[in-house]
């Protein structure tokens, strides 16, 4: 071993607790990387396997009523591969509790071999008794405790019928399972997915030889989008309600989303850790060649070169990089399996997974770590180019002192003489108290994020149920009534607020950019939603021209006061041109809202609803559950009880996050305070001399970091909002909008941990300073 390598290996086992504290941050960051790339890779190679193996619909159409022939018609169009037409419905399971609502989507299963969509069996069970058996999608039946041999009991047209579970499946649709665009969490205890021979669903429904849904699967390298609109033209007469691609299909969008989002959490948060822990052994290094200026001199007398030494100081972060590299992959690569099934089995549904290790990713990440490191040592080391040997066997000149501001105020006769030491000592090294500050601004930052977090899924739940929706229940009907329907709900449940809607997809067009959304229609002067422009201000909706949510409205790159133009599926209707008077915030979905009687004027017919809202202090799920026009009764606080249970997951997510800031900030003060310890010791033995206990001078260490968590906290406040500002925009969606207007509770409890971690990472050097030889220090100095 050389003599440098020899000096190199002293330097670690010296400054072990330096060397762990940088090595965990880089640690940290890259596991972060590699786990987030490599899971999100595996999630979504699984989910697009799956939706390989499954033939997942390239093409959805929702109709009112379409024969068969009309399918085998679309089945031998050009750029058709297979399609295939299904029954689909919303309807009621009687279930033991009769307080307690649970909702089904009953699905006709064809006999072909070559299916859309087709089912994954975890067992072998398969229909045989094509009246009496179905197949139960797996998460509903775990929530419920099905198992195959059970029977279940769905309501269908107000009668009742005993089914028997043959088999529990997934499907490539319900990857996500929704019931739809307004609950965005599932909720498989209460909503499931059941499939059922096509001959029971015709006859139970009453659709004998009839489907009310076509899936297409498109032939490879077929456009889409081009099929889609011959699809729709062929299909016009039939009177189709909505059709969109794979990509709009709900399950998907989530899925999608979910991953790039992950993919964007990989590209930035690891490169925040490796830039701290490059400025740390930066800062670092600067001042270990300020205090080796003795012995660079010697080894510059014996004949090493500048370039030498300065690869001597980089090793030392090299090092750092490579073993921090090391445990990062490791940790990563542990962790990305383990998150790779979290999200498939408890997230997501797929049935398979497709899980490897990335060797490029690994490679990336010890590339990176030693760029890093290499950069910062070089910066760090670059003091050696002005060591001269016989300038070095002489002592450095003290630095020129003078009185800071303060001291020339009436203030600094009342400072104590210890706090005097500590301004003195921040006022005197400017550029690392600036580095302090910096770094503790950075720690407050980011634990600012994990606050955001809760904050952000609070407000796009609680809010949007209780503030946006303010009605208690959302009753769909099973097909468009009479408006006189609503004094027929009246009569059967008590309710203290009732109000007619309509809510119809349509194709929403601004220029070149179109969206399928959800149009709602409701009373102008109804309280059911809490209309709230971009402004802040209260709104009510105008006797003409549409609300648009923000979310949609960016999406279409459309302004209030813009022409939109609505095109409608709806046979024999014409496509109409309509005035967006307010763009208007949204958390959660994104849909278009005009006046009832505006929306029945231009797009349907006088008089036509196909659902109620209601307010009522009585529980009606039961009163309506065998209604038979009532397909289904959507309770607010059902979806905020959703809600609650998933917030228990996002919390120990935060809390990880609180973890990770907390190792940030402990390794930024924690350096630079044993650094100091190190460059202060004949300070340190003076006041010794004097008389202040080790204690004493631990809290004069204590005060002067205090002072610059304060600092830093309060430079913090302004990066942070930032931060978080750039986070909403990056990663609002569509379907949610991140919008959360922070309160000083937000700002106070971050500080408070700030001031935490600072805290521990000081009572962590306390041993340094029982260890420090005073005596030992002063000898030397005067030798």
């Amino acid at each position: 071993m050389s003599k440098l390598n020899l000096r190199l290996f002293r330097m670690i086992t010296g400054h072990i607790g330096q060397f762990i504290a940088v090595t965990l941050v880089i640690a940290i960051g890259l596991m972060t990387y590699v786990a987030f790339t490599m899971s999100m890779i595996n999630l979504e190679n699984s989910v697009e396997l799956y939706y390989d193996e499954s033939n997942f619909a390239d093409i959805y159409v929702e109709l009112v009523k379409v024969p068969e022939r009309a399918v085998k018609e679309i089945a031998a169009m050009p750029g058709v591969k297979l399609a295939q037409g299904r029954i689909s419905f919303d309807v009621p399971l009687k279930i033991g509790d009769t307080d307690e609502k649970v909702t089904v989507r009953v699905i006709s299963e064809p006999e072909a071999e070559d299916k859309v969509n087709d089912v994954y069996h975890f067992d072998k069970g398969r229909i045989r008794n094509r009246s009496k058996d179905v197949y139960v999608y797996r998460t509903f039946a775990n929530a419920r405790g099905i198992q195959v041999g059970d029977t279940i009991t769905p309501q269908i047209l107000g009668e009742t019928y005993n089914l028997t579970v043959q088999s529990v499946t997934s499907s490539p649709e319900f990857v996500y399972l929704m019931e739809n665009e307004m609950s965005l969490l599932p909720a498989p205890s209460r909503f499931g997915v059941v499939w059922v021979a096509e001959e029971f669903a015709m006859k139970s429904f009453g659709m004998n030889a009839y489907y009310n849904q076509i899936l297409i699967q498109a032939e490879e390298g077929q456009d889409v989008e081009r099929l889609m609109n011959r699809v729709e033209d062929r299909l016009e007469r039939y009177g189709v309600r909505r059709i969109y691609q794979q990509k709009d299909q709900l399950s998907a969008r989530i899925v999608h989303e979910e991953i790039d989002g992950g993919k964007k959490s990989a590209q930035t948060i690891p490169f925040i850790f490796l830039g701290v822990a490059a400025a740390i052994m930066g800062v670092m290094i600067s001042r270990t060649v300020r205090n080796d200026r003795t012995s660079i001199g010697v080894f510059k007398s014996m004949g090493y070169t500048n370039g030498q030494i300065m690869w001597h100081y980089t090793k030392y972060c090299t090092v750092i990089g490579l073993v921090g590299a090391t445990i990062g992959i490791v940790l990563g690569s542990l962790t990305a399996a383990g998150m790779t099934d979290l999200y498939a089995s408890q997230f997501f549904s797929v049935p398979y997974l497709r899980i490897r290790l990335y060797p490029q990713y690994m490679a990336m990440a010890i590339v990176l770590s030693v760029i890093f490191s290499i950069v910062a040592g070089l910066w760090g080391s670059r003091g050696v180019l002005k060591v001269h040997p016989a300038d070095s066997m002489r002592p450095e000149p003290p630095r020129m002192g003078k009185h800071s501001i303060l001291e020339r105020t009436w203030i600094w006769r009342y400072i104590s003489f210890s706090e005097k030491i500590a301004v003195r000592n921040l006022l005197r090294v400017k550029k690392r108290t600036v580095f302090i500050i910096l770094g503790i601004a950075l720690t407050y930052s980011i634990t600012l994020m994990p606050m955001f977090q809760s904050s952000a899924f609070d407000t796009i739940f609680v809010d949007h149920y209780s503030k946006f929706l303010r009605m208690d229940y959302n009753i769909n009907f099973s097909q468009p009534v009479s408006e006189h329907a609503v004094n027929e709900i009246q009569s059967l449940v008590e309710v203290s607020d009732i109000a007619p809607k309509l809510e119809y997809p349509f194709q929403i067009k601004s220029k070149w950019r179109k969206k399928i959304v959800t149009v709602i229609g409701v009373p102008r002067k109804s309280n059911m939603y809490g209309f709230v422009d971009t402004n802040g201000n209260t709104v009510d909706l105008p006797e003409e021209g549409v609300f648009m949510s923000e979310g949609l409205a960016k999406l279409l790159d459309v302004q209030a006061g813009d022409l939109v133009k609505v095109e409608t599926f709806i046979p024999g209707r014409e496509d109409v041109f309509m005035p967006v008077e307010r763009v208007i915030k949204q958390q959660l979905g994104s849909n278009v809202y005009m006046d009832l009687s505006y929306m029945q004027r231009q797009l349907l017919d006088d008089n036509l609803i196909n659902g109620v809202y209601v307010n009522t202090h009585d529980p009606i799920k039961k009163e309506l559950q065998n209604i038979k026009r009532v397909a289904s009764v959507q309770s607010m606080e059902d979806l905020v009880n959703i809600y609650q249970e998933f917030l228990q997951l996002t919390l120990a997510s935060v809390g990880i996050l609180i973890v990770f800031s907390g190792i940030l900030g402990f390794a930024i003060v924690y350096n630079s305070t044993i650094m100091s310890i190190l460059e202060r010791r004949l300070e340190f033995s003076s006041l010794r001399v004097m008389g202040l206990s080790q204690n004493e001078i631990f809290f004069i260490l204590l005060r002067e970091n205090v002072i610059m968590t304060l600092f830093g906290i309060l430079l913090g406040i302004p990066i942070g909002t930032a931060m978080l500002e750039s986070v909403m925009a990056a990663f609002s969606t569509e379907l949610y909008s991140l919008e959360v207007e922070f309160t000083w509770s937000h700002y106070g409890l971050t500080a408070i941990l700030t001031l935490i971690f600072v805290l521990i990472a000081q009572v962590a050097t306390y041993s340094r300073i029982k260890r420090l030889d005073f005596i030992e220090a002063l000898k030397n100095r005067m030798t």
